[in-house]
């Protein structure tokens, strides 16, 4: 007992100040983000009289995009998810699906909705792909939509496979189970447009589904889920997604674009061969191989994140799916930093190397192992008589109340800049799901999420599962999980 209470007494010896420090430090660190996003809205609200957007769907000039999409046993969404990409308000898009591999009547379905015919011409080989691709199917008409089914090979590598037919200056890369707003690539294109020199990839907003109201492929309502977890998501989504990603861009550090909505000049994509078939955080991986490239090269570049284009996605609404969602994201983020660490603290990659890389390093990939040595340390120092009230009540004031506050924040500058929610109903379910997300869930994704490090660190095979959803359609949909 007494060497129980000594190594104790040793540990709390070490860490105490510490730990309060590191919340200090996220949470500051994640309002200082927050606060540069708001100044960028404020500014993106006083021009938005003046953005050409109009001129821009009208040019003949305006840069073509190619969208890619891969899919894996959607028979059940495939047809209203490409019609909603075909549809899209843009004067020149393809669009490219390729079939990976589907057991179900996915393939079938896309050549009877659009009448698609077999391609035979010989297609330039611009990258490797690893499955093999059986047959090229195109739409005749005015229709822009090309088809390609190969053997499956996993998403990375269908959409590498999607690029080797794409013929636009600008890629766009899509979920084949998300929803994208008419005005979408209108909005995430605008930087190519402005900087057409310099802007190499941007990435859009990507929101959850869950509690809207959706006809036709188009989210006409919005609304916030009936599930408390569901809810907690949206929270998550609108303080790390748009407010800190918009932060990173303000900065030019943006390291990760989501592999659900995210836009690159194909020259680029093709210089760098495509996205990474073995990583598991592929669109984290590509982002930081497009920096290194531009880096060494010493070309002027910006990454560039755009917070009004949304993708619509289903976000998980049960435990399980949930756990593997954030077990593959930590792990992801363990191999991207680990395969790059040499760039950390880098100067010749400048914000990137200097502020960026460290501060993912400290803040979001130790952060689950800060956060469950709290919960376990605290309680064992009460049983010890190490912990008195006063240092308890600091450490939940800076780790939760201080984590509450950042989340409040992050409402209120969205509510002011985008005004998604029209209802007080919604407003209020989002902080008391920004109160709850302290109330186990916190410490249930840290714990998932060291799973996927550990994971990781013993290079165990990832397993990707199956995703069930069910908050925007009629029927409920067994899909691969998807990666926002």
């Amino acid at each position: 007992m007494d060497v129980a209470h000594d190594v104790l007494s040793a540990i709390f010896a070490a860490l105490a100040i510490p730990m309060l420090i590191y919340f200090v430090a996220i949470n500051t660190s994640y309002l200082a983000l927050i606060a540069l996003a708001s100044r960028h809205f404020a500014k993106v609200i006083r021009r938005s009289s003046f953005t050409g957007e109009r001129s821009m769907a009208a040019s003949p000039l305006t840069p073509g995009i190619s969208v890619l999409m891969s899919a894996y046993n959607e028979e059940n969404v495939i047809a209203g998810s490409v019609r909603s990409v075909i549809d899209l308000r843009y004067p020149d898009h393809e669009v490219i699906v390729v079939n990976d591999g589907s057991s179900d009547a996915t393939l079938q379905i896309l050549i009877d909705t659009f009448g698609l015919v077999p391609d035979d011409r010989e297609h330039p080989v611009r990258i490797h792909v690893r499955g093999h691709i059986r047959q090229v199917w195109v739409a005749p008409g005015d229709i822009n939509l090309t088809v390609v089914d190969k053997e499956n090979s996993g998403r990375s590598d269908s959409l590498n496979a999607a690029l080797r037919f794409a013929e636009r200056d600008l890629v766009v890369m899509v979920d084949a189970d998300s929803l994208i707003d008419p005005d979408a690539l209108l909005k995430v294109s605008k930087p190519f447009a402005d900087d057409p020199e310099n802007t190499v990839a941007t990435g859009g907003m990507v929101r959850a589904v869950n509690g809207c109201r959706v006809n036709r492929g188009r989210v006409v309502e919005v609304g916030m889920p009936r599930q408390l977890l569901a809810k907690i998501q949206v929270v998550e989504y609108l303080r790390a997604f748009l407010l800190g990603r918009t932060g990173w861009s303000q900065l030019n550090g943006l390291i990760i674009i989501s592999g659900a909505f995210g836009m690159f000049r194909r020259d680029i994509l093709l210089e760098v061969g495509g996205l990474d078939a073995d990583s598991i955080g592929e669109d984290f991986e590509l982002v930081m191989r497009i920096h290194r490239l531009m880096r060494q090269s010493k070309r002027p570049y910006r990454v560039t994140f755009v917070a009004e284009p949304v993708s619509w996605t289903e976000v998980p609404s049960t435990l399980p799916v949930l756990a593997r969602q954030r077990r593959r994201w930590h792990r992801g983020l363990w191999e991207v930093l680990w395969k790059y660490r040499g760039m950390t603290f880098n100067p010749r990659y400048g914000v990137v190397g200097m502020v960026a890389l460290p501060f993912y390093w400290l803040f979001e990939l130790l952060v689950p192992l800060f956060e469950l040595s709290s919960v376990i340390l605290v309680p064992l120092g009460f049983a010890f008589g190490l912990l008195d009230y006063r240092y308890s009540l600091l450490l939940l004031l800076v780790c939760y109340a201080y984590g509450f506050f950042v989340s409040l924040a992050a409402l209120v500058v969205e509510e002011a800049s985008f005004h998604r929610y029209d209802s007080w109903r919604d407003l209020g379910s989002c902080i008391w799901a920004a109160l709850a997300e302290n109330l186990g869930y916190r410490q249930l994704t840290a714990f998932w999420r060291l799973q996927g490090w550990w994971a990781g660190l013993r290079g165990t095979k990832q397993e990707w599962g199956v995703m069930t959803r069910s908050g925007f359609l009629e029927e409920t949909v067994t899909v691969r999980e998807g990666s926002p």
